[in-house]
């Protein structure tokens, strides 16, 4: 099973990817998790990363690529749950060579569709652990520690990318790059459309099986 998450920031993809993930015992891989990890270590490729991020703006294709590149080959084969990945055509030509030469290929692609004043309302209010990762909606799924992760006591902080203005820029950016990959897989026969504007169980149910079928 190799599963792509895509829809504009705010959508779900992360909760939802790593809950596919769960159910079906396959790796989740975030790209976005990786920068920021590698931006809190302060390494090269966290450094190169966080100019564009802090902008609100795409990385570019040769950083993402080689970071896929990297997870392929040390996370074996037991299938891949691609959440925030492939975000350009190129990317996701990119991908298809690397799970061609490695005798796999995409069995689903997951298109989560969110309006976008519902976005905004989510990532304004979003927290996240900063430990194990874990998101909370300060509106509708709070944590019961208002600053501590419910998983695992964690300090909860805000990202510098939800601010009112760079998540405008983030959306723009998104519909200007990553909207022709739904072209392109939809041209594939492998895109499902999922509406991602209901309870986290409902958007899950309708995921789970689209991809069983």
């Amino acid at each position: 099973m190799q599963v792509i998450f895509l829809g504009a920031p705010g959508t779900g993809k992360g909760t939802q990817a790593k809950r596919l993930a769960q159910r079906f015992g396959a790796e989740h891989i975030s790209t976005g998790d990786i920068l920021r990890d590698a931006i809190k270590e302060n390494t090269e490729m966290g450094r190169k990363a966080k100019i564009f991020m802090d902008a609100g703006n795409l990385v570019p294709d040769d950083i993402i690529l080689g970071i896929i590149k990297e997870e392929l080959l040390t996370k074996g084969n037991k299938g891949f749950i691609f959440d925030g990945f492939p975000r350009t055509t190129a990317q996701a030509e990119g991908l298809d060579r690397m799970l061609r030469d490695l005798g796999m290929s995409i069995s689903k692609v997951i298109n989560l569709n969110v309006p976008d004043e519902v976005i905004v309302n989510r990532l304004k209010s979003r927290v996240l652990c900063d430990n194990c990762g874990t998101d909370y909606n300060m509106q509708i799924r709070p944590p019961k520690i208002s600053d501590k992760c419910d998983v695992c006591g964690g300090e909860l902080y805000r990202r510098s990318d939800d601010a009112a203005d760079i998540i405008e820029n983030r959306l723009k950016v998104y519909r200007q790059k990553t909207k022709p990959i739904e072209d392109f897989y939809r041209s594939k026969g492998l895109m499902a459309e999922i509406d991602g504007n209901r309870s986290c169980d409902e958007v899950f149910d309708s995921i789970a099986k689209a991809v069983a079928g």
